[in-house]
């Protein structure tokens, strides 16, 4: 079970990592198409996962019969969307394709504003391996220590994408390929700190579960809606996004399927 729960933990960083590697590999700007369709990828893997492997979840483990069933999921999913609202809010960042800063102003650099934005996305996905871990070790019923990995496997194919998006255009911004993928990488650390924080919370106030799982997925959702989704429809090249989106919602969800 220690193995178990140290490949949890750690695989989804290996996918941020990986995918941070590839600036050394490729040229430095990478091309739309193949932009939109990992982004498009990385989104149809949250959103999958964020059904499968936590709203279901949060409503089979409720005890409550009837309309009380959806209740924790409801709450707990709204409150994700709320705390991901003010972490956007909150801290100031930049997207990749944005010449533009959101949140508070602030003399960051744009590469720092860069890695913040990633790293904002990366906390709810941290939070969602975090507790599906925590649920498996509790010996909950409904979330299997399969299900805990498989979600984090998820996790880790939709980062490579993520990786790769963050590095090239630090590259392509001034920075050494070196420092491009060391930025790419540090970008994803968040997550196994996120999940071993999530961990130790739900081990204290396990009645919580439920709410915690949706919380997490709304977290996600709000990722996918807010960012992923817009940047794959604008300008040219949407089909190549919905594209993506599908083969990552259909891989994910035949993962959790077959192997949770």
């Amino acid at each position: 079970m220690d193995d178990g729960l140290l490949i949890g933990l750690t695989v989804p960083l290996l996918g941020t990592v990986v995918g941070a590697a590839t600036v050394f590999f490729v040229s430095d700007r990478m091309h739309l198409r193949l932009q939109k369709a990992l982004m498009g990828f990385a989104a149809g893997v949250m959103v999958a996962a964020s059904v499968w492997s936590l709203l279901i979840p949060s409503m089979e483990m409720t005890d409550s019969d009837g309309i009380f069933r959806v209740v924790p999921a409801t709450v707990g999913f709204l409150l994700g969307i709320v705390f991901l609202l003010g972490l956007d809010h909150f801290t100031p960042h930049q997207h990749v394709d944005s010449d533009t800063s959101e949140g508070p102003r602030s003399n960051l650099s744009k590469t720092s504003k860069l890695v913040m934005a990633v790293t904002i996305h990366n906390i709810p996905e941290g939070m969602a391996v975090g507790v599906a871990l925590a649920g498996a070790l509790e010996g909950n019923a409904f979330i299997s220590f399969a299900a805990a990995l498989t979600l984090s496997l998820g996790i880790a194919i939709q980062n490579f994408p993520e990786g790769a998006i963050v590095s090239m255009p630090l590259r392509a911004a001034g920075n050494s390929r070196r420092r491009a993928f060391a930025l790419g990488a540090l970008s994803g650390v968040v997550e196994p700190i996120a999940a071993i924080i999530t961990i130790l919370l739900t081990s204290i106030i396990t009645p919580i579960l439920p709410y915690l799982l949706a919380f997490a997925a709304g977290a996600m959702l709000y990722v996918v809606v807010e960012e992923l989704i817009p940047e794959t429809q604008q300008g040219e090249h949407s089909n190549i996004g919905t594209i993506g989106f599908a083969i990552g919602f259909a891989l994910m969800m035949f993962l959790d399927v077959a192997l949770g």
